[in-house]
């Protein structure tokens, strides 16, 4: 459940503070973690108290064990000496899982307010359901929740080869990483695996192994992964999605993404499996 933040409690409870201005978050000067205190320290976001929420707890496992307050300011952007706007993406890399965690589900949530203020059925203004994360209608009736994205992300190999691709938003960056798309209406993620790798890279797959899952806050993906074993054909890169694709032996890996990601934690675990041995 979300709910909006009582005065009493927003002001003598320490929390983790989770500040959305536009998509960039609000953290100290030179830090690269969320802010964690008190309200009274961020006193010129003071005339913002009505519209701080709270998130559900985090599940027992993560160490954040403190209550998480959500604020979004929207397109406005506050100007102080001791802070800044980060990115997303950089507070992701590199912070814990735990922050991950907090950080994937605050921005889906904000995400989804944003998108959802109009009933997409007659137009009326929602209002915040108070015991589940959803907007209801009172005009029709009609109640939404969350969108959330099922995707495919798949590490292909073939002996001791990784075949990686640099996407187009990772021309500057040069990196490499495993294939990855959405699940279309009517598809098992099997037949999403196939045929998201047949599309980006021209290649068949074979023998998928169920990997493991992330969310993904960009902007509300549910990443599912998969080793697969390369069957046949040659690599013909998709033009509008992929820059380069090319077999890396295992040893030699460029750039790719951290291991916090889904990506990097399926390329760990094909260099384990099927990686040279040491001798």
């Amino acid at each position: 459940m979300i709910s909006i933040v009582s005065d009493n409690r927003l002001r003598s409870t320490e929390a983790i503070w989770v500040v959305f201005s536009r998509d960039k978050l609000l953290v100290p000067s030179s830090a690269d973690t969320l802010f964690s205190g008190f309200w009274q320290q961020l006193p010129f976001l003071h005339h913002y108290a009505p519209s701080v929420v709270e998130l559900p707890p985090l599940s027992p496992e993560h160490e954040l064990h403190q209550p998480v307050f959500l604020l979004d300011l929207g397109a406005e952007a506050p100007s102080h000496d001791d802070w800044e706007l980060a990115s997303m993406r950089s507070l992701l890399a590199a912070g814990s899982e735990a922050q991950f965690s907090v950080l994937a589900r605050a921005w889906q949530y904000v995400y989804f307010l944003r998108t959802h203020r109009f009933c997409g059925q007659c137009g009326t203004r929602t209002e915040l359901v108070d015991w589940e994360m959803a907007v209801q209608c009172h005009c029709c009736k009609h109640r939404a929740y969350p969108r959330i994205s099922p995707c495919i992300i798949v590490a292909v190999y073939r002996d001791s080869q990784l075949l990686l691709a640099k996407g187009v938003r990772h021309k500057e960056s040069n990196m490499y990483s495993t294939l990855a798309g959405f699940v279309e209406s009517g598809e098992s993620l099997e037949q999403a695996v196939h045929r998201e790798v047949e599309e980006e890279v021209g290649v068949k797959v074979k023998n998928l192994t169920y990997f493991d899952s992330q969310p993904w806050p960009f902007p509300h993906s549910l990443m599912m992964g998969y080793l697969a074993e390369y069957k046949s054909g040659d690599i013909v890169p998709q033009e509008s999605e992929i820059v380069d694709a090319q077999w890396f032996d295992m040893d030699a890996l460029p750039v790719i993404p951290p291991k916090l990601s889904i990506a990097g934690r399926l390329i760990e675990a094909a260099i384990a499996q099927f990686g040279p041995k040491d001798k």
